[in-house]
């Protein structure tokens, strides 16, 4: 679905008017935002199919921090694969990085370990690995990506849709006050009269 149809069909459900573009009144807006909210709890409770991606590296000789080009911050590892030397790369803590940089001569060979760190100013992940590389090899990284967020009428939602449009329409309840929402009715507080 699209992201004006998520938002549609939230809007029906609330007894709405539907709208021609998710960005038609304020209240559209609202519910687009709930939209995205609802994708990322779904994106983050399982690893759907649709979200599986794979990020390549090649190394260069002495070169041993690389930057995950388009990954953002959110992925979760499936595993990595030395694909030139044909193991899988096993992660490894900053400490134990450390250890090999900062208090030994580091090894140089074909990466086995790896571990995260932190963003670049475009806020995708960098990764280190060890032993420093001492040829170009080809790194795998089998990843589930999520979706960045909808912003577009005609963006297509990758997850289900169901779960998004119900725990979006839940959000929108819970905002209004209305069929077991949290928010208290002030226009039934404000007519509120004792009677002596």
């Amino acid at each position: 679905m699209t992201y004006l149809q998520l938002v549609n069909s939230v809007l029906r459900r609330l007894r709405e008017t539907e709208v021609s573009s998710v960005s038609d009144n304020a209240y559209s807006k609202m519910i687009g935002d709930f939209v995205n909210d609802a994708k990322r709890n779904v994106e983050d409770s399982y690893n759907w199919n649709a979200l599986y991606d794979t990020l390549s590296a090649t190394t260069s000789a002495d070169v041993f921090n690389y930057v995950l080009t388009g990954s953002g911050q959110r992925f979760r590892v499936v595993d990595i694969l030395n694909d030139t030397s044909n193991w899988f790369l096993q992660e490894k803590p900053t400490s134990w990085f450390d250890q090999q940089f900062l208090l030994t001569t580091p090894a140089k060979g074909s990466p086995m370990y790896y571990n995260f760190n932190g963003v670049n100013s475009s806020g995708d992940t960098q990764v280190d690995i060890y032993p420093i590389p001492d040829a170009a090899y080809n790194i795998r990284f089998n990843i589930v990506l999520p979706q960045v967020e909808l912003s577009n009428n005609a963006d297509i939602l990758k997850v289900p849709h169901e779960p998004v449009i119900f725990l979006a329409y839940a959000r929108a309840l819970a905002e209004r006050g209305e069929d077991g929402g949290d928010r208290k009715s002030t226009r039934l507080n404000s007519s509120h009269t004792d009677i002596s």
